[in-house]
């Protein structure tokens, strides 16, 4: 087990590594409690010294030199380190055996079994508890993999690369995989077990021939035809919009049920968590339709942009995965709608990633320092970090941006690269200045005044850079809106900022003034959300109204309908007395409106979340007022809009096994419009819908309806859900989160409960998320005032700290903004959170801790 060292790593500090590793031989004799690895790594001299190795509680065999059996004084050998002492002058190959244990690898990273079958997860660091190695993403070597089975009979055995040889020996099946293209140690991978399959082939732009074979477990290979056509999809869309060919044989995705992560894109050989892959409308929603096209298309974008050009060290995480997320937005912008996927990652990025910049867990897009790796996979790295290339697409437009991303892959394949490699493919005005971006933690903000006198407009933008935070470029879409339509920009004087192709670059102020004017036009600013800040403005119910009936900007005309809505909101949760109802004649029109896609009003129908709330009144939040006042809206705005909403849920539904973007959008309009009406009362339609639904869309989003307006019918209805799919583990996940999010006085007790249930392990990452992870995200049950949610929150993660650090520091950071509540509940976490720290062994679990409890 990792445990705490006290070592933090600086990005100033890094250097290269004194050998290089061209080439490495891997050899697996399986079994379940003592697999033996035998590893020969090829060294070239690049410097001069030891060789220093990491390894992560390994246990050493044997070790060779050049074949050639080593003196046990030419190297010292713990289970975290090799170091040989005095290395050849010349290039040399050493040979290491180690021996694991798969079945007792709770951790899910190394070498593990998952219900029977052998699978691997090396990133971040992984690949040092298989054996020895450098194990950090500078470190490019080209592999050959031999895998002996543990057992007799048809296997399937893979790894990195393309199939060299598959044959019997020994009465054993053994494969042996070749990888030509240098890859670093974390994106090695094997897979051996009893799998069924998926095949298909692709053939690519330039007439090859690409095996596809989706693996999953026997009995499931129908769920995983979804899957295989997002593969092909996304194959032909990075072909045809970055010009990226497919460059091995074959192509493999396994998914497994106990996994850590999403999904792993380890050359050729992905590997999935199985919510990723499996899927038909009986036991998957659109949403998991939707999510399993994302996660396909962005391990697969990762071939070119992580695996193809990797990352230089851990510091520069947000080049391959804030790159690729933005990829993955276009692919799924481009196959179903862009403004409602817009909105889609606006809602991500304000509910996760700007509560955390403004947590003790905030760090920069590219940090400068970390104690534990694995607990930098954040939404600030991955959604911001996306944000910040889709900014650099902004300010230069498509076709720059396309050149530079050519420049990119030609000046960097093979390579481990950094952001500055990335930046300097691309012209942009000021990349020192657009640095900050990634050097400086924080969301800025952009202050809007407005002026109108004698037909003189004037608009001015300012920028209030995060605390401690200097400056950056912040690209800015505008629209100044009339009766008549929007103002020709070439009428306006622009000072103080840049002018680029339909947006204004502000740096400290920009002013924008029009002459000549009957009437003041209404402002459409920060259009598409062209930058990652939060606006400041004056509100102005007016404005808002206008923007909702005339803007042709989805992002504008949803973000005013969240403001107007939060407005509401906030006044509820203050006690103050507001008329709601021209909100909800406005929406009622905007919903009812045939010419906006469904999908587009379906996400104008949804009610900003109760963190949204939280993070608009700022300090000492009492949870329970939050609850009532989100309910409270929900039922105001269902009672006012009943007719709108009746005839939007009484409106044809379209076939259950019609999964495409339209049909998903009918369905979440019928489904928002039910979930408004059982807000106020009318929980009929959702009763009859739970009983008679045909996908598990219009099931969920009953039961949903039910269970989160505290209906009477709820508790029958959510138990004889789950004792019809007791034997589906992924919709029994689901079954778990509606229970543990219902916003009742039960909600904790229910929860200990369900711990108790048969199909509930601690074992298992997906139940854990899915019952303790969900109940952390609600919001009265887990700030309780008597801090009972927050002790088991902890409780379970200082049970996974010895079994699964990964997740149970991820279940940590559910206390990051309790800073916002009352003094008796700060003080509670604390307690909470200083026993953790007390007691936690692991790196994951005291890092989280430590930055969550520091001072200041």
């Amino acid at each position: 087990m990792r445990t705490d060292t006290g070592k933090t790593v600086f990005l100033k500090d890094y250097a290269p590594t004194p050998y290089r590793a061209p080439h490495t031989s891997l050899m697996f004799a399986l079994h379940p409690t003592r697999t033996v690895v035998r590893a020969t790594t090829l060294y070239e001299p690049v410097g001069g010294g030891p060789l220093e190795l990491a390894g992560d509680g390994l246990s050493l065999m044997a070790a060779e030199l050049d074949g050639a059996p080593l003196d046990e004084s030419a190297y010292e050998a713990t289970p975290d380190r090799f170091v040989l002492k005095a290395p050849p002058a010349e290039p040399f190959a050493l040979t290491l055996v180690t021996v694991v244990s798969p079945d007792d690898n709770t951790e899910l990273m190394g070498l593990y079994r998952s219900n029977g079958v052998y699978c691997t997860q090396c990133e971040a660091e992984g690949y040092r508890r298989i054996t020895y190695a450098y194990d950090r993403p500078d470190v490019l070597s080209v592999y050959d993999v031999f895998v002996v089975s543990d057992a007799e009979g048809e296997q399937v055995l893979l790894s990195n690369g393309n199939l060299v040889d598959r044959k019997v020996s020994g009465g054993r099946l053994t494969a042996h995989w070749h990888d030509p293209f240098p890859k670093p140690t974390y994106l090695f991978a094997l897979v051996a077990g009893d799998l069924g399959a998926v095949t298909d082939e692709f053939t690519t732009m330039s007439g090859r021939k690409v095996e596809l074979n989706i693996y999953v477990e026997r009995g499931k290979e129908p769920r995983a035809t979804y899957a295989m056509d997002a593969l092909k999809r996304s194959m032909v869309w990075d072909e045809t919009r970055f010009g990226r060919e497919y460059d091995l044989d074959v192509f493999n995705i396994v998914a497994v049920s106990d996994f850590n992560m999403g999904a792993m894109e380890n050359k050729g050989l992905n590997v999935f968590n199985d919510r990723y892959v499996l899927a038909d409308p009986n036991v998957a929603t659109d949403q998991d339709y939707a999510g399993i096209e994302t996660v396909i298309a962005h391990e697969y974008f990762h071939n070119w942009t992580g695996n193809r050009i990797t990352c230089r060290d851990w510091f520069q995480l947000c080049l391959k995965e804030g790159l690729t997320v933005f990829r993955d937005q276009e692919f799924t912008s481009d196959e179903r709608s862009r403004g409602v996927k817009r909105i889609a990652d606006v809602r991500r990025l304000r509910a996760a990633q700007f509560p955390e910049d403004a947590s003790p867990l905030r760090h920069c897009v590219r940090p400068n320092r970390y104690d534990e790796i694995s607990n930098l996979y954040t939404s600030t790295v991955y959604d911001k970090g996306a944000e910040l290339i889709r900014m650099i697409h902004t300010m230069i437009g498509e076709p720059r941006f396309r050149a530079g991303m050519d420049d990119y892959f030609a000046r960097f394949d093979g390579t481990a690269a950094t952001v500055e490699d990335f930046i300097g493919c691309f012209s942009i005005p000021d990349p020192g200045a657009f640095m900050r971006w990634y050097e400086e933690p924080g969301t800025p903000r952009v202050k809007v005044a407005e002026s109108f006198k004698d037909g003189r407009y004037t608009l001015e933008l300012t920028q209030v850079p995060a605390e401690g935070a200097s400056v950056k470029p912040i690209p800015v879409r505008l629209a100044l809106l009339t009766d008549t339509g929007a103002i020709d920009p070439a009428k306006a004087t622009v000072t103080g900022g840049e002018i680029g192709t339909g947006h204004i670059v502000l740096t400290d102020r920009v002013t924008v003034t029009v002459n000549r004017l009957n009437a003041a036009p209404i402002a459409s600013v920060m259009r598409g959300f062209s930058a990652p800040v939060t606006i400041e403005r004056a509100p102005d119910e007016a404005r808002d109204l206008t923007l909702i009936a005339k803007d042709d900007d989805p992002f504008t005309v949803w973000d005013a309908v969240q403001r107007l809505a939060l407005s509401a909101m906030q006044a509820r949760y203050d006690g103050a007395a507001i008329d709601e109802t021209p909100l909800a004649a406005a929406l009622g029109t905007l919903a009812a409106n045939a010419g906006h896609e469904p999908a587009f009003r379906a996400l104008a129908l949804i009610l900003p979340t109760r963190q949204a709330l939280i993070e608009a009144i700022g300090q000492n939040v009492d949870p329970d007022r939050v609850d009532t006042a989100h309910q409270g809206l929900g039922a105001s705005l269902g009672e006012k809009m009943r007719d709108v909403l009746a005839r939007l849920h009484g409106a044809p539904l379209p076939p259950a096994d019609d999964v495409s973007a339209d049909a998903a959008g009918q369905r979440a309009l019928r489904n928002a419009a039910m979930q408004l009406l059982a807000s106020a009362g009318d929980t009929g339609r959702a009763m009859a819908q739970a009983k008679n639904a045909t996908s598990m869309t219009d099931r969920l989003a009953a039961l949903g309806a039910l269970a989160f307006t505290n209906a009477g019918e709820a508790d029958e209805a959510l138990a004889t859900f789950a004792r019809e799919y007791d034997h589906e583990p992924l919709v029994l996940d689901k079954y778990f989160a509606m229970e543990a999010m219902r916003p009742d006085a039960e909600a904790l007790d229910r929860v200990r409960r369900l711990m108790e249930h048969p199909k509930f392990s601690l074992k298992t990452p997906n139940r854990v998320r899915s019952l303790i992870g969900a109940f952390a995200q609600n919001v009265a049950a887990f700030h309780r005032a008597d801090g009972s949610g927050y002790r088991l929150v902890a409780e379970v993660a200082k049970s996974l700290d010895k079994s699964n650090p990964q997740v149970a520091a991820r279940l940590l950071t559910s206390f990051s903004d309790v800073r916002r509540f009352d003094a008796p509940r700060r003080e509670a976490a604390a307690d909470v959170l200083a026993d953790v720290l007390q007691t936690a062994t692991s790196s994951d679990v005291v890092d989280i801790a430590r930055r969550l409890t520091a001072k200041g």
